[in-house]
């Protein structure tokens, strides 16, 4: 576990280099929440009682959205590790004395965590300080924060679990180029990123609700703004564990299978 760790803390110290980057993410993210806000205000105008979401609700949404973007974003790569796997490049990390899906596994939570600690509280604080209902509104209960980080939590592993089966697949394909298109596109509309899953129609939306998409950031942003309560909330943090769970079992039979079945050719 200490190399794991380790191996967390250079990943990570290492993604807090980037400031600039995380700089002129935060300003492109800052309008882009305004723009769908205030798109999404001239249709709650013209029929305010026909959306499924309250509009507070709906702001807090896109504002954690954009503010945890780094921690659910399923389109983001990392090319260095579809390198690896391409090029044999990979014979280097099956070198060292860890397991290969463990020592990745902690690289896309290092990735990802240090992105997200850059931009996260410029945006929070920016979307607190908008007035009603634009910006972001606070839950009261307590209760309520405890779950929400629970499911937070939650949907960070299932998307870097997520993430390691796309990784893992690729040994099986010549190029990862195909797999990285169809999953992006999928998973982006899928899981809520283009627009909230409760805007859906009703059957569609109660089937996308079950699929494994749906546990990651869909789940805890609208527990965070009051969208999700009562059975609902406690069906959908079961289902996250679920699609955890398989994501994290799938991965790692991939990986098995996988590592019997490679050939690294030269010296």
């Amino acid at each position: 576990m200490k190399k794991y760790w380790s191996f967390f803390r250079i990943r990570f110290i290492h993604g807090l280099q980037y400031r600039a980057a995380a700089l002129s993410g935060m300003v492109t993210q800052f309008f882009w929440g305004i723009m769908q806000i205030l798109l999404f205000h001239a249709f709650y105008e013209a029929s305010p009682d026909s959306f499924p979401m309250d509009f507070q609700a709906f702001s807090t949404y896109i504002w954690l959205q954009q503010a945890f973007l780094a921690l659910f974003m399923t389109w983001f790569w990392e090319s260095q590790l579809f390198e690896f796997i391409t090029s044999g490049n990979v014979a280097y990390e099956l070198c060292r004395p860890v397991r290969l899906y463990h020592m990745w596994f902690v690289r896309g939570l290092a990735v990802r965590l240090s992105k997200a600690v850059l931009r996260c509280m410029p945006i929070l604080i920016f979307a607190w300080f908008l007035p009603e209902p634009y910006g972001l509104s606070m839950p009261g209960d307590m209760k309520i924060w405890f779950l929400t980080l629970i499911s937070m939590i939650l949907g960070l592993l299932f998307v870097v679990a997520f993430g390691m089966i796309v990784y893992m697949s690729v040994f099986y394909t010549i190029s990862s180029q195909g797999t990285k298109i169809m999953i992006t596109s999928l998973s982006e509309f899928l899981s809520g990123s283009v627009i909230p899953l409760p805007f859906l129609p009703g059957g569609i939306r109660e089937f996308v609700s079950l699929l494994p998409f749906a546990s990651a950031q869909n789940v805890p942003f609208r527990i965070f703004g009051g969208d999700l309560t009562g059975s609902d909330l406690y069906i959908s943090l079961a289902l996250q564990i679920f699609w955890l769970i398989t994501a994290l079992l799938l991965g790692l039979m991939l990986e098995k299978r996988a590592l019997k079945r490679i050939v690294i050719q030269g010296g």
